[in-house]
Formats: structure tokens, C-alpha cells, sequence
């Protein structure tokens, strides 16, 4: 009797809560470090990424109207999905995955945590003279644009959508080009999370490609993005200008570091802050 060869996986998009395939009708093969084939992803066009922003855009508002704490809650469910696909994940990484998973999972939980936190913190009541209670709240800017890196290909895409997502901002992911099917895995554990469809899409694909109209897309509000090249970040702020979103590049990152990895730094980038003025009754 032969040897049964194993069925290789071709890992579909992920946008608007659905797996689609890309409409280019393209894919390309991953290969592990021996040159082994393990899986076939899609290779996202340009049309993919508009209808990944759309997605992002219905979505958006009704999870930024969602109350701090079910947010939290939502994250909470995320790392439990996670932990429910821990080999899966730590197989796609390969070297060194097993410690990758633990780290993304922690690092989910930290920003869950941030959710209902982050007003309180950063925030507040301001002293005016009248009488006036003014307030300073904290608002998701809208849909952000995460370019992964290619190093730590789970966590550093983790650490780059959960800051965005704590806050109310929907995301349109690109995932690490070397190997994108850690993030592929992660968006079939989005799906069941209770995560609202469309505030995680993840596309697989070429920088080359990809990153211009990522840059140039005028209802991309904010770009955050990690180990990309100086051509691709000169890019990334040129094309910015044309609607003026916010581009956030982090240069050489150590994503197991968590004092560089979790603070509220990463969030101040992906919120506006405004100010209400009420009449006081006093």
C-alpha cells in the first residue's frame, strides 16, 4: 500500500466575518525551512483590499459604540480561541512557536485589559473657571491599516491589531510575507471569538504589491505597521498626505519584550481625544 500524502491547506481571506478567496484567482506556496510544502495562501489584489476597508467601515462604528468592558470581554473570548488552536498556531510558526503562542495570548489579554482602562488614564475632568463640567474623552480614529512583520509573525501581528482593536477601531491586516499562515490560523480563531465580522480582515499577500494602496487609500484613517522597509515606510507617509491619515511605524521592536510591547503608547497613536463642554447646574 502507497503512502498517503497529506492534504496540503490553501488558507482563503479573511474580510467582513468570511473567508473569501482573493479575486485575482492567485495563490502562492509556503514552504517550511527544509523546503517542505505546507500550505497555499491567497494573493490579495488591490480589489481585496477595497473590499477589506468596506468591511472595516460597516463595522466600525457599532464596536466602537460597544461599552468598554464588552469590548474587554470580546478580548478575553479572543485569547480563549486562541489557546483552543495553541498547536495549530505553534506549528504554522515552527521554530520557537510554542513560546510565540504564549506571548501573543498574554499579550491579547494585556489589551484586553486596556479597554476599560484607558479613558480613566489617560482622560478626565478638567478644572475650568465658570460653570462649565468639561470632559476629555478618548475616540477610535476609525480603520487602521497593519502592515505585520515578517519576524515573529504571530506576535508581532498581535501586538500591532490589539492596541488598535481595544480601542473601537476596526483593521485591515497584511500578513507577514515570509510566512503568512500563523495570522491565517489566527483569523479562523477570530471568527468564532465574538468579535464582530469586519473588524479583523486579514489579507495574504506581497508588500510590493500591496502596501501603495494601503497607503494611498483615502478611508484608511491610520496605518500601523512594523518591519517594513525604508522604501515601504517612505511610501507608507507619502501616500498618507493625500488624506492625511496617521502613520505609525515601529523601527527595530523585540516583540517578547513586554515593557516595550505594553504600555499605553501603542494605543495614543489610534485614538482622538475631544473635549465636552456642559453647563453645570451649580
Amino acid at each position: 500500500m502507497s503512502e498517503r500524502l497529506p492534504i496540503i491547506k490553501t488558507y482563503k481571506l479573511a474580510i467582513g466575518g468570511k473567508f473569501p478567496r482573493t479575486e485575482s484567482g492567485r495563490s502562492t506556496s509556503i514552504h517550511d525551512a527544509s523546503q517542505n510544502l505546507v500550505a497555499h495562501v491567497c494573493r490579495a489584489s488591490r480589489k481585496d483590499v477595497r473590499d477589506a476597508v468596506d468591511a472595516s467601515h460597516k463595522a466600525q462604528p457599532g464596536w466602537a459604540n460597544a461599552t468598554a468592558f464588552l469590548r474587554s470581554q470580546v478580548l478575553y473570548r479572543l485569547a480563549e480561541m486562541m489557546e483552543g488552536k495553541r498547536d495549530e498556531l505553534a506549528n504554522a510558526i515552527g521554530e520557537n512557536g510554542q513560546r510565540e503562542v504564549d506571548a501573543s495570548i498574554d499579550r491579547v489579554v494585556h489589551y484586553a485589559g486596556w479597554c476599560d482602562k484607558y479613558a480613566q488614564v489617560m482622560g478626565g475632568s478638567n478644572p475650568v473657571a465658570g460653570p462649565y463640567h468639561d470632559f476629555t474623552v478618548p475616540f477610535p480614529v476609525g480603520v487602521v491599516g497593519v502592515i505585520a512583520p515578517d519576524d515573529a509573525p504571530l506576535l508581532g501581528l498581535v501586538s500591532l491589531i490589539a492596541p488598535v482593536i481595544a480601542m473601537g477601531n476596526a483593521c485591515v491586516t497584511l500578513a507577514s510575507e515570509t510566512n503568512p499562515v500563523p495570522a491565517l490560523v489566527l483569523a479562523e480563531a477570530i471568527a468564532p471569538s465574538d468579535l464582530p465580522g469586519g473588524i479583523v480582515n486579514t489579507l495574504s499577500g506581497f508588500r510590493e504589491e500591496l502596501v501603495e494602496h494601503f497607503s494611498t487609500h483615502r478611508e484608511i484613517d491610520a496605518i500601523h505597521a512594523a518591519g517594513v522597509s525604508d522604501e515601504h515606510r517612505t511610501l507608507l507617509r507619502t501616500g498618507s498626505a493625500d488624506n492625511l491619515k496617521r502613520v505609525h511605524v515601529h523601527g527595530e521592536v523585540d516583540f517578547f519584550d513586554e515593557e516595550a510591547c505594553e504600555s499605553s503608547a501603542w494605543i495614543d497613536p489610534f485614538v482622538e481625544f475631544k473635549t465636552i463642554w456642559h453647563p453645570s447646574a451649580v
